[in-house]
């Protein structure tokens, strides 16, 4: 044996690659060539017309129908096949004396996957044997570590967890092929409103009076413990490898101490810092809210007005002294309700504003305008003399809103209206003119800002700069409060919204109501609307290390590459980050506040002391330990001087400290991880908390790559929601629902097999049609994977044909495989799952079926147990199974294993040992030698493949002419002009080893090549057609086989009957039936 196959028979990586098809179906891809498959899917080009994503799944997946072992061709006689399996279920022949003598198939590898039984025994031998971590220990190439974004801990999973966790698993399971020690700790986030709201909406009104904190803490606690447990069983289902016994929650002891120490040291770095500002605040929650935890949904109306605050004087009296005192500042807003709580109005210095003397009109106080409803305002139907101030370039639009004529009377830029001064409209008070920033267009409004600090953050930054009071007369429920006067109890967003809109129509301060349609923020919890207010929060300065930040994300690999143009546009533009929560459930901000004063003591001592307790006895000791024992020795003899804080960190805060819990903390992780992988969402949520708390402390980013997928959407493309029927339910798919005909259960394969399928950069689709397209694909390559086994079920390694002895057509299909693995390669490499489905799917399904498989039969089946020709087959075949099993384990691994524990021969590692799991082995080594294939064949090779398809068409005529039935009743001839290639086919017609023959790669009986094409050669040709390449072609014709039909393998031949003994048989045949005589045997074929 070569040198190579004694390698092989240590190391079959003897896989490798076969071509895959692009323009021709033969086509063999280049070493470089995943890179440059099309983007555009054939589903991708269907969508773009607007027609049927399930339609383009079937155009895209549509291939011949298998038969019991995965593969048929209508041109192949199946005739031994047939005799030999109606024998072995006891029909009687007319001749069966060499049917034993056929080898047929052999495996208990069964069609059906039976899934639902046979994934969870796969799954309890894996865990049974600590396969992932056997494998991983066993592993010497380096460290792989692909952090684990934490799922929120408050419900059942859905199609995007399915998503999200079967991407890391292919990862780590390729990494594990590559032989890296693969580290994946999954997690879980525990805190947070979701969970708190979840445990009170389970109690009724009287246990809610008697819920203390520290209650409500256990019971929050035991909910978020109960759903990781459901979880974690659904994700094992799902087929997901990770450390289970050890994962980590955001409510562990050491987790929440490795927390409380970022926050610490951001703290200690100046980043931490307590103000009165503005922030998103949910009434419905009770608490503030961080960007990402707001959603925008379509719809809002909001109720705008155009209001007037009269202007009393000024700096500059002179400049507006001919209109007094009937002259007013025009503002527009959108939340009336904040006009209370008025410090200014702000102009844009730059732009040109005009006083405009107001004309009424006929039109009625009521109208509608482009179906939004609009009130007039009192004040337009006064009789005295009105002159407002707008931007010039808004006068037209404001004319034609509310229906007056606007008279311009002066104009003058909007640096010569600061320090004028204007009534507040509710409290009379003095307020003065500043200016504002760009924030100020004539876009819409008036040009004219009403500026209320307390709920803005424009407005925040102005009143600093003016040193305007911070106004927020509303409450925690969003009501008005005491502050507010006459509107005091009102809910903001409701009834007291309506009394300002009210009390300014009355005051002649309102010229026009009308509802406005925009974005608006709303509570991602409640989905109830949110407000600006101002309030004492805990921020986190992100203007300290927002550079840091900025060229840390360019050293960052986003994937897809676009992303990067997100987190930038993120980053670069958020404010600092709330991140104190007016909650119970969560992590305490370590703070203590002089019951006096009012002012915070936060100290590295005080802060390392509470972190060392927390480790210990978790956050619950903040609320059960007294203030003395929370506070460190030092302080201890003024703890009645302080007491401790109530608020808790955002959860942001709490998921964004995971590489401090968990990649600073466990052994065997490495900061920064390799990859971080999660929804797009994340770019404003978990990548970004965790990009700040790391460049805050550590300088550097947590991860060196991020990649990001999208959201999951229905079969059109629609959100998935209850209430439209369309939820796809990850657990209802593996295991299907009470009607099996609705609701077949797929097994997790399947759904394993989509996840592959999609372009995960962006939105995917899934749906019933969908996934019944992908379990046929399933159901495809498991025939392809069946017949390889089947045909293996005699094979030794030591059977192994050398390299250089094999058929060309062996070596062939050898070069074939090496460049498909050599390309699935590059796209593991490059994250591009949907790009292998297409490789795989196009090769194993379609390109082996429809040609290497279809003429192995004859050899594999009636060539002689142990001839040559068999043998070197079973070699490629071999080598196929063993490549292919490995390329498609990280993406079907119960398939993959399922095939392996029906290996029917024993296959050793590098070392020498039996390989007793799939992911035992490792990946393919790259064999130069089969990728030497000469250039020269690989171009003859695409020509024969392409001429072999204008055969078949040929032999179709033929059958349709009822010339033949089967293609073993034809001869097929051929003629070129071009001397190069009619030497090579007569070279193969004449081939000394039969694989090569022509006559087995058309599956014919018969294949001559012809010097010309005159009448008296082709006088019995009845059918015939051309291949064309350019200049040359060839030119075909059929005519019925020469000589009688062999009674064993249905060849017809010129020497059936010269032997006496096995008249029947030809020349072939009689070698194989004298070299090894028939015995009686048992059926050969399992169905």
């Amino acid at each position: 044996m070569s040198s190579l196959f004694k390698s092989f028979a240590g190391n079959p990586r003897e896989a490798a690659a076969m071509a895959m098809v692009q323009s021709s179906s033969y086509r063999v891809l280049s070493g470089g060539s995943c890179s440059n498959l099309r983007r555009n899917t054939p589903l991708d080009s269907f969508l773009a017309k607007g027609r049927s994503p399930v339609k383009a799944f079937s155009f895209m997946f549509s291939t011949q129908p298998n038969n019991e072992f995965g593969h048929s061709s209508k041109r192949r006689s199946r005739g031994p096949v047939m005799a030999a399996k109606k024998a072995s279920e006891g029909e009687k022949q007319e001749d069966g004396k060499y049917k034993h003598t056929v080898d047929l198939p052999k495996t208990g590898f069964g069609m059906r996957a039976n899934a639902l039984t046979r994934e969870p025994e796969l799954q309890k031998l894996w865990d049974e044997n600590q396969v992932f971590k056997r494998v991983s220990d066993s592993n010497y190439g380096g460290s792989f570590v692909l952090h684990d974004g934490p799922p929120y801990a408050n419900g059942d999973l859905h199609m995007g967890h399915a998503l999200n966790k079967i991407l890391k698993d292919i990862i780590n399971r390729y990494k594990l092929l590559q032989n890296y020690k693969v580290q994946y700790v999954p997690g879980w986030d525990c805190h947070g409103l979701p969970i708190e709201l979840k445990v009170l909406q389970s109690l009724d009104q009287e246990v809610r009076k008697e819920l203390t904190p520290l209650k409500l803490r256990a019971k929050a606690a035991k909910f978020a413990k109960a759903t990781v447990k459901t979880q974690m069983e659904s994700f094992k289902r799902f087929g997901v490898w990770a450390d289970w016994n050890n994962p980590y929650l955001t409510l562990d002891p050491e987790y929440e101490a490795a927390q409380i120490e970022v926050f610490g040291q951001m703290a200690l770095l100046g980043y931490i810092y307590r103000g009165r500002k503005p922030v998103h605040w949910s009434p419905s929650s009770r608490t503030a809210l961080a960007e990402a935890e707001l959603e925008y949904p379509e719809g809002h109306i909001s109720r705008s007005i155009y209001a007037i605050f009269k202007l009393v004087g000024g700096v500059k009296t002179s400049l507006l002294e001919e209109f007094m005192p009937n002259i007013c500042l025009a503002v527009w807003t959108t939340t009336p309700w904040t006009i209370p709580a008025n410090a200014a109005v702000a102009v844009n210095a730059k732009l040109q504003y005009s006083v405009v003397e107001v004309q009424s009109s006929s039109e009625d106080e009521s109208a509608s305008t482009s179906n939004k409803k609009k009130m007039m305002g009192k004040v337009l139907k006064n009789q005295q003399k009105l002159f407002v101030i707008v931007a010039t370039d808004l006068v037209p639009a404001l004319e034609a809103k509310w229906g007056v004529k606007l008279i311009i009377t002066k104009t003058f830029l909007g640096s010569d209206l600061e320090g004028f001064r204007y009534t507040h409209p509710v409290d009379k008070r003095d307020c003065p003119v500043v200016i504002g920033g760009d924030y100020i267009t004539t876009e819409s409004g008036t040009g004219l800002v009403h500026t209320a600090p307390g709920h803005g953050q424009e407005d925040y930054a102005t009143g600093l700069k003016y040193g305007l009071p911070i106004v927020s007369p509303v409450d925690d429920g969003g009501n008005f409060t005491e502050e507010a006067g006459q509107f005091r109890g009102l809910s903001v967003l409701g009834e007291g919204n309506s009394a300002v809109v009210s009390y300014l129509d009355e005051n002649m301060s309102l010229v026009m109501e009308e509802s406005y349609a925009h974005k608006y923020p709303y509570d991602w919890r409640t989905k109830k609307p949110t407000i600006f207010r101002a309030t004492e929060q805990w921020f986190a300065s992100v203007e300290g290390f927002r550079k840091a930040t900025m060229e840390a994300i360019n050293n960052v690999k986003w994937i897809p590459h676009q992303a990067v143009n997100r987190i930038t546009a993120m980053t670069s533009s958020r404010s600092d980050w709330c991140i104190s929560r007016q909650r119970t459930w969560g992590v305490p901000i370590p703070v203590f506040y002089h019951v006096q004063t009012k002012e915070p003591l936060m100290n590295e001592e005080t802060v390392d002391h509470v972190k060392s307790i927390i480790s210990q006895k978790g956050s619950d000791a903040w609320w059960y330990m007294s203030v003395e024992d929370l506070l460190p020795e030092k302080y201890r003899d003024k703890a009645a001087d302080y007491e401790k804080g109530t608020d808790t960190m955002d959860v942001w805060f709490d998921s964004g400290s995971s590489w401090a819990g968990v990649l600073g903390k466990r052994e065997g992780l490495t900061f920064p991880a390799d990859v971080y992988l999660e929804g797009t969402d994340q770019h404003r949520g978990w990548f970004q908390s965790s990009l700040l708390t790391s460049i805050a402390t550590k300088g550097k980013a947590p991860y060196s790559s991020v990649i990001t997928h999208g959201f999951v959407l229905d079969e059109k493309g629609m959100k998935m929601s209850k209430s439209l029927g369309n939820v796809v339910d990850p657990l209802m798919v593996i295991e299907g629902g009470k009607n099996s005909k609705d609701a077949p259960a797929y097994g997790a394969d399947v759904m394993r097999l989509w996840v592959s399928s999609v372009d995960y950069t962006g939105d995917v689709l899934v749906g019933p049609q969908i996934l019944r397209q992908m379990s046929d694909i399933y159901r495809k390559l498991r025939g392809t994977l069946r017949y390889l086994l089947g045909n293996l079920h005699d094979w030794r390694v030591d059977n192994a044909v050398p390299y250089q002895d094999l058929p060309i057509i062996d070596q062939h299909a050898l070069f074939q495989l090496e460049n498909v693995v050599k390309n699935i390669q590059e796209c593991y490499e490059n994250y591009q799952f949907f790009k292998i489905f297409q490789i795989i799917q196009r090769f194993t399904i379609v390109d082996l079926s429809n040609f290497y498989f279809d003429i192995a039969k004859d050899r594999l089946y009636t060539g002689g147990t142990s001839s040559f020709t068999r043998r070197s087959c079973q070699t490629v075949l071999s080598t196929h199974l063993l490549s292919i099993l490995r390329v498609i384990a990280p993406i079907v691994p119960h398939l993959a294993e399922d095939v392996w524990q029906n290996l029917p021969f024993e296959y050793r590692n590098e070392y020498g040992s039996a390989a007793k799991f799939v992911f035992e082995l490792k990946w393919p080594t790259l064999n130069e030698q089969w990728l030497s294939f000469p250039a020269e064949d690989i171009l003859f090779w695409e020509r024969l493949l392409e001429l072999r398809t204008e055969v078949n068409k040929v032999l179709e005529l033929a059958r349709n002419g009822k010339l033949i039935g089967s293609s073993l009743e034809a001869k097929v001839y051929l003629h070129t002009a071009d001397a190069g290639m009619a030497s090579k086919l007569l070279k193969m017609c004449e081939a000394q080893n039969e694989a090569d023959t022509l006559q087995r790669i058309f599956i014919t009986s018969q294949v001559e090549v012809l010097s010309s094409v005159e009448k008296e050669m082709v006088s019995n040709v009845q059918h015939t057609g051309e291949y064309r390449e350019g200049e040359n072609k060839v030119w075909i014709g059929v005519s019925r086989a020469k000589g009688s039909k062999c009674e064993r393998c249905w060849n017809y031949s010129g020497q059936v009957g010269s032997f006496s003994d096995h008249p029947t048989l030809c020349g072939r045949c009689f070698n194989v039936i004298v070299a090894n005589p028939p015995q009686p045997a048992v059926a050969a074929v399992i169905s």
